[in-house]
């Protein structure tokens, strides 16, 4: 079994510039984060775009469902920004049947050594290993349903909406 990964930005891969103060993205992680938590699960990664999910356009989405349902791959693993990964879930579940898809993020980027990232692409590889077809966000530990969960902007945390 072989677990697609697209690859688009968000919180995971995003770098600090010590100059400015501000954010940017230079390149993925995801390499260095597998090789760190000893992953032996046979993926193969492509980088569909590097950009902030508050920035990513509808067109960004299509891109994200278009490379969904073309995978040859049944599982997928999304890496996301935290704030928009719901409404692009939305987007791949017009499109990609049968498959199970695994959307997941960080609060904190990977790169500030404290960052959720790599606990959450672990649980999300799980996740896209042992879970039905269907279409889900793994973040804190947690696997939802994708129109069951929102992010929680005061805790910081993924919730159930029922």
């Amino acid at each position: 079994m072989s677990i697609k990964i697209f690859i688009t930005g968000g919180t995971f891969d995003k770098e600090y510039n010590e100059l400015n103060g501000e954010l940017y993205f230079k390149d993925t992680h995801l390499a260095e984060m597998l090789s760190l938590g000893r992953s032996r699960v046979k993926v193969d990664a492509r980088t569909l775009m590097m950009v902030d999910s508050l920035n990513m356009t509808a067109a960004d989405r299509e891109i994200i469902a278009r490379n969904c349902l073309e995978a040859a791959e049944d599982r997928i693993l999304i890496t996301h920004g935290t704030d928009t990964m719901v409404e692009t879930a939305r987007v791949i579940a017009q499109t990609a049947k049968n498959k199970t898809i695994v959307l997941t993020g960080a609060m904190i980027p990977y790169k500030f050594g404290s960052s959720d990232g790599l606990f959450n692409l672990g649980s999300a590889l799980a996740f896209a290993q042992t879970m039905p077809a269907g279409l889900y966000v793994a973040m804190n530990g947690r696997c939802f349903d994708f129109d069951n969960v929102r992010k929680n902007k005061n805790t910081g945390e993924f919730e159930e909406l029922k």
